[in-house]
Formats: C-alpha cells, structure tokens, sequence
C-alpha cells in the first residue's frame, strides 16, 4: 500500500481482509509489522482491518514538533478520512489504547464499537509499574545489539513460562518490526505524549459500547489499571486473562475469541 497525506505527514497503511471496518492502533514504538500474523489472519475473515504506522514509528514519516495523543487521535480519524471509512470498530493496544480513548472522545460519530488492551486512562489515577520495569522501557537502546534488547525487554511483554517454550516466535515478531525501527528521538516523543495523557475525568462521556481487556500478569501496565477503565466508563464490559502477560499471546486465541464475539 502507499502512503498518504494526512493532517502534516504522510502515513503508511495496509488494508487486510472484508467486512466491517476494524482500526487497529498499535503501542508504543510499535509498527504494524509487529501485529501477530495469525492473530490478523483470524481477525481478517470477519473485518476489513485498517493497519497502520503511529507517526514517528514504521513507515509513516517523522514529526519533530511536540504533540500529544491527541495528535495520534486526529492522524487515525484522517487517515479514515482519506480511506472513506466513515464509522469502525476501534482497538488500541497499549499506548494504542491510549489513542483510542482519545479518538472516541474527540470522534465519537466516528466509532462504532471501543476495545481497549492493556491500557490505562493517564494522569495520577494511573498505577504504575515498578521502578524496574519503568527502567527497561527508558534503557539506551543503541548501546544494544538487537539480540541483546530483544532478551531485555521480552520480560514487560511476555509471561517467563512463554518466552522460555517460545522465544523463537517471539524474537521472530520483534524483529520483523525491527525491520523499520523508530528513531531514539521519535520514541522519546511519543514516551512523552504519553507521560502528558489524561483521560479519567472525561471517561464517562464515552458512549460507545466498549470492551476492556487485560492480562492478570502484566506487569507493563497492571491490571488494576483496566479495573479502573472498566469502572469509569459507562457500561463497559471488562474481561481478564489470567495465564496472560501485556501482549496477550498466552491466551491469543481466546483473546481473538473475544473480541470477535464481542464485535459481530
């Protein structure tokens, strides 16, 4: 797929499968090459998924101004824009689901269903990881071979049973995003954008049907923090995975399961 001009940079975007539209917002210095195969494969027989490069990450071109997750927010409603998709389905994973709050609140016509994993809503409601785990989000990564930053940070994403019975698969998804790596400076940019977010006190103006998923060991963003989401958005349906870490990929298929249940 090409790129297209949306707001002030051009981004990058795939569009897999037919049906509904589905948008799915990856994390923090994440690419869309970094979405699971299979889990995209599963999905694309029931949606039209809309994949796509957060500014700064990926193929989609830097933005050396100071923005917010809002600005990420306004990127994927042009990009919906420019792709004629007037209403979807929204999924944010991780700082994604940062942007999918913000998205709803700021594009609320333009939502149809929210699910939001393993994220949190901002601000001094937000419980935190440790002191350790925040270290390893902040490391110099340049200082690393792939191999070692790889093995540093599989911890905050995975359980340790599933890195030791599937460390190859793993190492295989990091490194196809690796494949178009962020930039130290536009990873630093979107870690700030986060540390800005804040969007307890305008959670109950949500009005959309929304899911909450979180994994019970993630140790990233704990699970409390869906607890909180879950509670101060109306109606919201909050589902736990209790064998799974950040990612999820301990129980994928019951997560894909999930949602696809909770969508049609």
């Amino acid at each position: 797929m090409p790129k297209v001009k949306v707001n002030d940079i051009h981004m990058y975007y795939e569009v897999k499968g037919e049906g509904y539209p589905l948008v799915m917002i990856q994390g923090l210095g994440g690419n869309l090459a970094g979405w699971d195969p299979g889990s995209v494969n599963a999905l694309s027989k029931k949606f039209k998924l809309v994949l796509f490069d957060n500014r700064d990450a990926g193929r989609t071109d830097t933005s050396e101004r100071v923005y917010t997750m809002k600005t990420f927010a306004d990127d994927t409603a042009g990009l919906m824009n420019v792709l004629g998709i007037s209403k979807a389905h929204i999924f944010g994973q991780s700082m994604g689901g940062m942007i999918a709050q913000e998205f709803v609140l700021n594009y609320p016509e333009k939502t149809a269903k929210l699910i939001l994993c393993s994220t949190h809503c901002g601000g001094s409601k937000v419980i935190q990881p440790s002191h350790k785990v925040s270290r390893m989000l902040t490391v110099d990564r340049g200082a690393m071979s792939q191999e070692e930053y790889i093995r540093w940070i599989l911890p905050i994403g995975f359980t340790d049973d599933y890195i030791k019975n599937y460390f190859d698969a793993v190492k295989m998804s990091f490194q196809r995003s690796f494949r178009y790596p962020i930039s130290e400076a536009g990873y630093t940019r979107q870690l700030n954008a986060i540390g800005k977010f804040n969007a307890y006190e305008r959670l109950p103006q949500i009005k959309a049907p929304t899911l909450v998923i979180h994994g019970r060991k993630d140790v990233l963003i704990p699970p409390e923090n869906g607890t909180i989401l879950a509670k101060a958005i109306p109606n919201a349906k909050l589902v736990f995975f209790k064998k799974s870490a950040h990612i999820l990929a301990e129980e994928w298929s019951e997560v894909i399961r999930t949602i696809t249940q909770y969508l049609l």
